[in-house]
């Protein structure tokens, strides 16, 4: 063989490998394929493994089998009772018709901007029919899932499956979240100073009962200690007198001498009487025992 032939041949194999390679293409488990040849699909591939296509002339396009997530921007919706919430979803899809998702929006991020704008279409749809009070109860279950049911049935006209829709968040608009901060803040404002209020009305009407029962305590002692000190002063009298009647003789002696006492108590004290006088009697005598 001359060489001319040799390189013939080499060129020949090169060819045919690279036809080879490129007819051959694998279809992983997580995937499906479009065989395309000139613009226009020819079949779609859904088993995994290895096939073969038309080398040069036919190309894949492929997409994902599993779940995919979508995360809509939040969006302001008006609900019944023309209160504005901002709602952020989370939506779940599939692609179940890869031909019809190729002819109707070929790439992912088409099918992304396709299905946001389908959710908020019928977030504003569906929330629009219902009140905040219904939006926070139980019933948002019930409520997203008629919301999901819209959107997979837009998304069906597209080969896709919306799987799930879930609202992560849903808050007032931030203008509407101050107004209501600073109602809040009036109305605590407004309940603190009433309990202040009643606070110091329960406090001076506590003080008012505690001087009241302070004057009462302090009357009935003092009227107590006068009856006691009346009934004291009976009894020593009672006692005097007794004790008198049966030493009268003593009895003055010792009201003499109580005499000298309170007359004489400071030593500066000058009486100024005759030595006869009856207050100076018993200096010279005294009292006789009996």
């Amino acid at each position: 063989m001359n060489t001319h032939k040799k390189i013939i041949l080499i060129v020949v194999l090169i060819v045919s490998a690279f036809c080879l390679l490129d007819s051959l293409f694998i279809v992983p488990q997580t995937g499906q394929a479009i065989v395309i040849q000139f613009g226009d699909p020819k079949r779609v591939v859904r088993d995994a493994g290895l096939h073969m296509k038309l080398p040069f002339i036919q190309r894949l396009v492929m997409y994902d089998n599993r779940l995919l997530s979508l995360d809509p921007p939040a969006k302001e919706v008006l609900l019944a009772d023309k209160k504005r919430i901002v709602v952020d979803t989370l939506l779940r899809f599939k692609i179940i018709d890869p031909l019809l998702f190729y002819q109707a929006l070929q790439t992912e991020e088409m099918a992304h901007s396709r299905l946001s704008d389908a959710s908020v279409s019928s977030l504003r749809d569906v929330l629009g029919k219902h009140d905040m009070k219904t939006v926070l109860s139980p019933r948002r279950t019930e409520i997203m899932a008629q919301i999901r049911d819209e959107v997979n049935e837009k998304g069906k006209a597209f080969g896709v499956e919306v799987v799930d829709v879930r609202i992560r968040r849903a808050d007032l608009p931030e203008e509407t979240s101050q107004a209501v901060y600073a109602r809040m803040r009036s109305e605590r404002e407004r309940e603190a100073k009433e309990f202040r209020a009643q606070g110091q009305q329960t406090n001076q009407k506590i003080k008012a009962e505690a001087d009241r029962d302070k004057i009462k305590i302090l009357a009935e002692a003092q009227k107590e200690a006068q009856i006691i000190r009346g009934e004291g002063d009976r009894e020593a009298a009672r006692i005097w007198a007794k004790a008198s009647s049966m030493d009268k003789e003593f009895y003055a002696f010792y009201r003499s001498l109580e005499a000298y006492k309170a007359s004489m108590k400071n030593g500066k004290t000058s009486l100024v009487l005759s030595p006869d006088s009856d207050f100076f009697k018993y200096f010279k005598t005294f009292p006789s025992k009996k």
